[in-house]
Order: C-alpha cells, then sequence, then structure tokens
C-alpha cells in the first residue's frame, strides 16, 4: 500500500475509489481497535456510499492512501455498518479526548492522530498531534502543539471519555447541511444533541431542517426558549412550522412570542393548514416583484445566497404589498426565460399567465402530478381573493414522498455488473435513479458479510 503515514483527520471527505477510478464513495471515519500491548492498530474505514448509506471497509482492501483519495480492491461489502464493542471511531470519538503525558509535563488533549503499517503490515497509531491547554485568557488564543507516540501517553478515562464537541464540529466544518444531519444521525443520542449545541445558530437551523422529526424534538426540547426561538427564525418557515407542531401547545406559545412578529404571523398561519396539503407544504418567502420592475432588479434577488435554489427558479409578480400576503397574483416569470432579455427589460412584458395556481386545501397528491407533467420546480399557492401566499417547490413535495426514514433506509443490496458486462447491457433507469457501487474487478463479486470480510 502506497503512503507511509497518514493523518486521520485529513482522510475526512475523501473520495473513495475502485481500481478503474469510478468512485465508491468518500471517508467519513477511521476505526481502531485496542490490543493488550501496543498502540491501535487500524481495521478499517467507514465509507459514506450511495443513499448515503454507512459501509464498513476493511483496510486490508485499501491499496493506496494519497492526494486526499483512497484506492480500494474494488470489493465492498454492502451490509449496513455496525460497530464492534472492541472498537472506536477516531474522528467521532477520539479527536479531542484528554490525555496525560508521562513525562509529567501535564495533560494534552489529541488533534489528530496518524497511522502507518508496522513490520507485521498492520496499519497502527504511529503518532500523536497534541495540544496543551491554552495560557492565555484570549478567545483566540490557543495552547501549544506538541508530537508524541502512543507510549508516552495515558488516557485521563476510559470508555465514554468525553470528547470535545468544538474538535468533532471543525472536522466536520467542510460538510454541506445534508451531510452533517447524516454524520449527526451516526453519533449516540447524548453527542448528537452537545455537538448541535456547540454549531452556530444558521449552522443548526440549517442542519434542523435535513434531520428526522423526532431528532429535531430532541434539540429544541433541549435548548433554551430564547435560543429556540432564534433557530426557528432562521429556520425556512415550513420547516419551522412542521417542527413546532409536534412541541407542546404551551412551549410552541412561548417560542412564537419570542420569535420576530411577522415570522411568527407566518408559522401561526401555515400550522393551521393540514399537513398534506397545499397550505401545509408551501414556504412563505417566494421571490415577489411588482409587474413594472426589471429584469436586473429581479436577477438581482436571484443572486441573493439565502435564496434556495428551487425559490430562484421563479419570480412571483404580483400587485401590493409585496410580501406575503401580497395584492393579486399576476404570473410567474421563470428564471431562464430572464436570461433571454436585456436588464432593462420589464417583467409584465415576460409573464406566464397560462400557469395556474393552487389553493392551500389542493392535496399533495395534484401538487406533485402538476409539478411532474409540466417540469416545474415550484407552484404559486393563492387564496380565495387570488392573493399570493406562498409557493410549493420540489424538495417540498419530495420530502413528504419519501419514506419517513429515508435519511437512512438502505437501499437494495447490488453492486454494479462488471465493466465488461456493464459495456454490453444496455441502461436502465430505476424509479429512484439510486446508482450502485461500481467496482472494476473481472469477476461478479461475492456478497460478503463484515465478519466473513474481516475473518
Amino acid at each position: 500500500m502506497s503512503a507511509s503515514r497518514v493523518f486521520v483527520a485529513r482522510l475526512a471527505g475523501c473520495g473513495v475509489f475502485d481500481p478503474a477510478g469510478d468512485k465508491v464513495g468518500k471517508v467519513i471515519d477511521v476505526l481502531l481497535s485496542y490490543r493488550k500491548t501496543g498502540a491501535p492498530k487500524a481495521t478499517g474505514l467507514l465509507v459514506e456510499i450511495s443513499g448515503r448509506r454507512k459501509v464498513f471497509v476493511p483496510i486490508a482492501r485499501v491499496t493506496s492512501i494519497g492526494a486526499g483519495q483512497v484506492i480500494t480492491t474494488g470489493l465492498i461489502d454492502l451490509r449496513r455498518f455496525t460497530q464492534r464493542g472492541q472498537e472506536f471511531r477516531v474522528i467521532a470519538e477520539m479527536l479531542g479526548r484528554k490525555v496525560r503525558l508521562l513525562d509529567g509535563s501535564g495533560i494534552a488533549s489529541i488533534d489528530d492522530l496518524a497511522i502507518e503499517p508496522n513490520k507485521r503490515k498492520e496499519w497502527a497509531v504511529s503518532e500523536l498531534f497534541l495540544r496543551r491547554p491554552k495560557t492565555s485568557a484570549s478567545p483566540f488564543a490557543r495552547g501549544a502543539t506538541l508530537f508524541a507516540t502512543w507510549e508516552q501517553v495515558a488516557e485521563e478515562a476510559h470508555g465514554e471519555e468525553n470528547q470535545s464537541a468544538q474538535h468533532l464540529i471543525a472536522t466536520y466544518s467542510e460538510l454541506r447541511p445534508a451531510d452533517l444531519a447524516s454524520a449527526l444521525l451516526d453519533l449516540p443520542d447524548e453527542r448528537m444533541i452537545e455537538v448541535a449545541e456547540e454549531l452556530d445558530d444558521e449552522r443548526l437551523a440549517d442542519v434542523l431542517e435535513e434531520l428526522p422529526d423526532d431528532e429535531q424534538l430532541d434539540i429544541i426540547e433541549e435548548l433554551d426558549d430564547e435560543r429556540a426561538a432564534e433557530i426557528l427564525d432562521l429556520m425556512e418557515p415550513d420547516d419551522a412550522a412542521d417542527l413546532m407542531a409536534n412541541l407542546p401547545e404551551a412551549r410552541t406559545e412561548a417560542l412564537l412570542e419570542l420569535m420576530d412578529e411577522e415570522e411568527a404571523d407566518d408559522l401561526r398561519r401555515l400550522m393551521t393548514y393540514a399537513p398534506f396539503t397545499a397550505g401545509g407544504l408551501m414556504t412563505t418567502e417566494p421571490i415577489i416583484c411588482a409587474a413594472d420592475a426589471t429584469v436586473a432588479e429581479a436577477m438581482a434577488l436571484i443572486r441573493h445566497q439565502d435564496v434556495a435554489p428551487a425559490l430562484a427558479a421563479s419570480v412571483f409578480v404580483t400587485l401590493p404589498p409585496y410580501e406575503t400576503v401580497t395584492g393579486r397574483f399576476l404570473g410567474v416569470v421563470h428564471f431562464q426565460r430572464m436570461l433571454r432579455y436585456p436588464p432593462h427589460e420589464r417583467l409584465a412584458t415576460l409573464l406566464d399567465t397560462e400557469l395556474e395556481p393552487v389553493t392551500p386545501d389542493t392535496h399533495i397528491t395534484v401538487i406533485h402530478r402538476t409539478l411532474a407533467n409540466y417540469n416545474l420546480v415550484a407552484l404559486p399557492v393563492v387564496d380565495a381573493e387570488n392573493r399570493l401566499i406562498g409557493v410549493v417547490t420540489v424538495d417540498d413535495v419530495l420530502d413528504h414522498l419519501l419514506p419517513e426514514d429515508w435519511r437512512s433506509e438502505d437501499e437494495p443490496s447490488m453492486v454494479a455488473a462488471p465493466a465488461a458486462a456493464r459495456a454490453s447491457k444496455p441502461a436502465t433507469r430505476s424509479t429512484k435513479a439510486k446508482p450502485a457501487v461500481k467496482t472494476a474487478t473481472k469477476t461478479p463479486l461475492k456478497s460478503k458479510t463484515r465478519g466473513g470480510a474481516r475473518g
């Protein structure tokens, strides 16, 4: 195997490839196991493949680590990962843990650790990158760093010793909200809540939108009212309304009283609609413009970084006021149409008046058929007086059409056919169009359990 020494924290997020160069997944963590003597040895990698499923790749099947990528033999066990009792995860459990230096110089925390092959060709912990406690009161100060071997330190505690949440957050700092939510779901409940509480408000709001209902409630219940209200204020209104509908009525009212008045009014309105209707699915913050607004003005609103891609696909034109509930709904201007016209063109000349809006009580089955039939990503929702009250986007519909456990649901255990076989077979498309894990072996793969893979 190439690469003589690898620092584990740098592996997080690295792509995992088969020998043909096809991407199999990405590294989530490295698993170690204690031994009676000597430093812990690496048993394998925790890898996320398609469908956000976590699988175990034994270290023996890793042929190369370097340049931000991991190359495997191409043989992947697709059974969902289950952590064994003697194992521990480096990033999720080890980084940030306190150790005592045996030379008597004090306590330090583990910022990173390196693994490398020993004489028996086992990948074992060879070096620890440690950080001493800071000596300055400045919030920006950091402690001195040093390297040490496993034999030069002793762990302060065993078993459920607390790892610094800040270390784990730093490791996950580059993850998108959906991926961070998936990583949190993979942690023990207490650990998940501890890490969530350390996230900044905007990051936590984004992550909560991606979590299942039960985990959302677990986290919100641990926050004080002021912070919970701030988080809900930062969430998309439809997601915040769904979350608050599951809270006790007394706490819901207390949180609404602490929120911005306009945001609270939107949430109260959304919570009055049935869950599987346009009113229960819609967001109340679409891009709204006047008919005499120009293409340049509309594009400036679309370019705002906080606008979700599905909402940025269309501008909704109404009479004043230009916030929901608006004046009379006039029509929609699609982003692609605006690209064909000069910046000074008025939106009134570009209106799509053939798109029929839906009403708040329109059922989700009608909405998803309409989106599919007309290749739309958003539908306007109007009240009895034809005033725009919100927009249903395709991602809102998908959240309700997929199974409740879609974030962790297993895909069928299948591996793509060998390269030669793929070339001779016509391509097919499944209903969910989920890619299979590719391999470059020249013979069909045999399904192996994780235990068999390690035996």
